[in-house]
């Protein structure tokens, strides 16, 4: 049975702070592959700065075309919205019933965990892997028997920055994979 943490997000876009991530967990947690899943939308977020979903999902290709590591999953396209974790798990634990699967959230996610449909189903299922993130304080949750805690590098990339940089003209180089930046350097902003 090979072991996968699943790496959720909008990658919108895809920055080095995600890859410095999924590569730690890939290579330091036990784990075999990291999937980086890409979400069309998300129930706590709006989807008017999203760029569209298939542009995002081929950042993510592009960003990790030479990582063994890692791999892009686009299974909530075809799930119904919006995506719900609970129902990713599921579809991904039926579709592929020879692997076990990892949650990877940061800490600001665990906060909030309790918010999310069937977190206890979740944490009853499926181990949840949780890096640091900066201002976030011990909640009561890291201490739950599925939850590790993993002493990740701590990074201070958001793609809301990334974007807002862009959108006023400075340099996003180094921020995001060569490869998307050489893309996004030939499109108009």
């Amino acid at each position: 049975m090979s072991s996968i943490g699943l790496f959720f997000g909008s990658f919108n876009p895809i920055h080095t702070g995600h890859l410095i991530l999924a590569e730690y967990f890939a290579t330091h947690c036990g784990l075999d592959e990291v999937w980086l899943v890409v979400s069309p939308n998300n129930p706590f977020k709006s989807e008017l700065d999203l760029y569209p979903q298939a542009d995002r999902l081929h950042w993510v290709h592009l960003a990790i075309a030479d990582n063994p590591h890692l791999k892009a999953c686009d299974i909530e396209f075809s799930l119904s919205s919006p995506s719900y974790t609970i129902h990713t798990l599921n579809a991904l634990s039926q579709v592929y019933p020879a692997h076990s699967f990892s949650l990877i959230m940061g800490q600001d996610n665990l906060e909030s965990f309790h918010r999310w449909k069937s977190y206890e189903e979740i944490l009853t299922r499926f181990p949840v892997l949780v890096y640091p993130r900066h201002g976030c304080s011990p909640c009561l949750l890291q201490n739950h028997p599925s939850v590790r805690m993993v002493d990740a590098p701590l990074l201070e990339i958001s793609a809301t920055r990334i974007r807002s940089l862009r959108q006023s003209g400075h340099s996003i180089r180094y921020l995001i994979p060569d490869p998307v930046y050489r893309l996004w350097s030939e499109s108009p902003r």
